[in-house]
């Protein structure tokens, strides 16, 4: 080789080194990818639109477009007629719901280790543990009826005496000093300070037992079985996502959803991130080793058994079929989290 061209190879294999270690390697053009959320944007689903925002998805060689939810729409229902090609679906219950039914969804990822769901109390009840609850008037949804108070009633011994209709309005929790109110620990706590006055006792019921994952990456099984490689970047760059929403710079993701929705505040956004991290929501357990994402054969095993006893879901089904642990628990992201 003539010397003089050689300082121009020795680039040329630098660049192509570059390009193969890059997530987007040889992408000539960007694949589309649609994803519905089960609400309007908020914290509670920071990493994604951070991920969009800050271009970890375009980095991915992904074209991505989020279709944010609300409460007249049905995502899932998209997703399953092939209208979109993911779905953030709430929690481990509507997987093993999807098996039930036939429905041919599988989570790739569970975002959040950690369900967010609690029970608020006043300071004069002086709750300090879940037990502490039984007296109390409890403030439930009738989603919450037939799932997690279901539980709380097989494994804790809990009555539905106590039970009256939860319906998303803090005002009959506010007015009762002897009740306690469901909630999400990254909101309803700040609407509770904001409107009443005070700051709410919180018992996270994850903390006691209820193991469920939250905020599920779903997707059809043919797309895993046509697709891997587009199921893979997706759920890489959605948990690079995260790491960013939570430990960087969040600003890019926070803009996209005020934009979106635009009754969102920095206040609530910045106390619902606090939160995820303060109770571990989204960064604690096997996500420590395995990554943001992860899950375990073991835990979903020991979730299905918990629903069993409950009566919440069937013994027959093939839990099995709700998930797959493919794509997840590689530790992508794990240099991105602090030190200390």
């Amino acid at each position: 080789m003539n010397p003089a061209l050689l300082p121009r190879a020795l680039t040329a294999a630098f660049v192509a080194v570059l390009v193969a270690l890059s997530p987007a390697a040889a992408q000539t053009t960007l694949d589309k990818v649609s994803f519905g959320t089960n609400w309007v944007p908020e914290a509670e689903h920071g990493g994604f639109f951070q991920a969009l925002a800050d271009g970890t998805y375009k980095n991915y060689g992904l074209d991505v477009t989020i279709v944010p939810g609300g409460p007249n729409d049905n995502n899932r229902i998209l997703l399953i007629a092939g209208k979109l090609d993911f779905f953030m679906a709430a929690n481990t219950l509507m997987s093993f719901d999807a098996v039930a039914n036939n429905v041919p969804l599988v989570t790739v990822a569970a975002i959040f280790q950690k369900d967010p769901q609690v029970f608020l109390t006043h300071p004069e009840s002086k709750v300090t543990k879940l037990e502490d609850l039984k007296p109390l008037t409890l403030l439930v949804s009738k989603e919450g009826i037939t799932s997690y108070f279901q539980w709380l009633k097989s494994e804790y011994g809990f009555s539905e005496d106590k039970v009256r209709p939860y319906t998303f309005n803090p005002q009959p929790f506010l007015v009762n000093k002897q009740s306690a109110m469901q909630g999400y620990v990254s909101s309803e706590p700040f609407a509770v300070e904001k409107s009443g006055g005070f700051k709410p006792g919180i018992i996270l019921l994850a903390d006691y037992g209820l193991n469920s994952y939250s905020t599920l990456i779903e997707t059809r099984r043919d797309l895993i079985d046509k697709k891997p490689d587009l199921v893979q970047r997706f759920v890489d760059a959605s948990i690079i996502g995260w790491y960013h929403y939570l430990y960087g710079d969040n600003a890019a993701g926070n803009a996209l959803i005020k934009k979106l929705n635009p009754e969102m505040t920095d206040e609530l956004l910045a106390y619902s991130v606090a939160a995820m991290k303060e109770y571990g929501i989204v960064d604690s357990g096997d996500s420590l080793h395995d990554g943001i994402g992860a899950m375990s054969d073991v835990r979903v095993t020991s979730f299905f058994d918990k629903m069993v006893r409950a009566g919440v879901v069937r013994p027959d089904i093939d839990f099995r079929k709700s998930y797959t642990l493919r794509f997840i628990n590689k530790g992508v992201g794990l240099d991105l989290r602090p030190k200390n």
